[in-house]
């Protein structure tokens, strides 16, 4: 990239989130605090269901414990930013005795100007 190119990159978040329930795989699993499933049966249950496909990022919150995550989701946004939203989306919702599972589309919007001639 030269001087004269200006580049401007920005992402759409959109979040679908409902209560948790069968079948469990969608992007994202929130899970309470006293939730009836824990974080570790979270992972092994993704794991057992979609190998290598989940991270499971737990988190010091008062409701929420850990929230299970899409990795194609990690590669494309920076997990800091993505769990920013997630929990100041998902602390207006959740109780800690609930796991919430959220649909997650990314789409990304790229404008690029460049000078001509």
């Amino acid at each position: 990239m030269d001087d004269r190119t200006v580049y401007s990159r920005k992402a759409t978040l959109s979040l679908k989130i409902s209560e948790f329930e069968l079948p469990p795989m969608q992007d994202l699993l929130i899970i309470g605090k006293r939730a009836p499933i824990g974080p570790e049966a979270v992972r092994r249950m993704a794991e057992a269901l979609s190998p290598e496909q989940f991270t499971l990022v737990k988190v010091d919150h008062s409701r929420i414990q850990a929230v299970l995550i899409r990795n194609s989701l990690l590669q494309m946004l920076d997990q800091r930013i993505l769990m920013n939203i997630v929990m100041e989306e998902a602390e207006r919702l959740i109780n800690d005795t609930m796991v919430l599972r959220s649909e997650l589309k990314v789409s990304v919007s790229v404008q690029r100007e460049v000078e001509l001639g």
